[in-house]
């Protein structure tokens, strides 16, 4: 898919972001989407009562902003994690490459599709009650191809976020997981000891 991207859209320019930047504002006409080269971005929303809501969290490789090619506004805030690089994709050229290539529309549509199914999964874990079984159920998910350990590659903070914890709840329940054996932390990840159990 990116490969398929760089090819159509050879002269999208690149963005550098500092940590805490903003890349665009809710309700900001949306003129682009965006792929990240390298850092962190977040997609975060204010409620009513000015919380802010994490909506989503790219890193480098993903896409960011995807619903602006058939949005005419940002619908929420995109935040730069840590110093950031995107590569800026003009909304109306990728649209006409996917029209002229049938191919690159497919894979954009499979990635979207990938994307749904995370979205999902994510959202059933907000339905967990427990904030243990939730977020052993996160890990279990998030494991690499040894089915045990969870790669690292941000702050802890923002899987509390995703997973719709306070910090508070889920630093607590991570360390008695710890202290249950049920995990082992290490620098930059996490191994599960045992399968999940409640």
């Amino acid at each position: 898919m990116d490969r398929l991207l760089a090819r159509s859209i050879e002269k999208g320019r690149t963005r550098e972001l500092a940590g805490r930047e903003t890349l665009f504002r809710q309700g900001d006409r949306a003129t682009a989407i965006f792929l990240v080269e390298a850092g962190r971005l977040r997609l975060v929303r204010r409620t009513v009562d000015d919380h802010l809501v994490t909506l989503h969290t790219a890193n480098a490789g993903d896409l960011l902003a995807e619903a602006a090619l058939f949005a005419d506004r940002y619908h929420c805030d995109a935040l730069a994690v840590m110093p950031s690089r995107v590569r800026v994709l003009d909304k109306a050229r990728l649209k006409a490459a996917m029209r002229a290539n049938a191919d690159l529309a497919e894979a954009f549509a499979a990635r979207l599709a990938h994307q749904l199914q995370a979205v999902r999964a994510r959202l059933e874990l907000r339905n967990v009650r427990s904030a243990r079984r939730r977020l052993l159920e996160h890990l279990a998910l998030a494991t690499g191809h040894d089915g045990r350990t969870v790669a690292l590659d941000g702050q802890l903070q923002d899987v509390a976020a995703e997973l719709g914890l306070t910090r508070e709840a889920f630093y607590r329940t991570l360390a008695g997981l710890e202290a249950d054996g049920a995990i082992v932390r290490g620098k930059g990840r996490i191994t599960l000891r045992k399968p999940p159990a409640a």
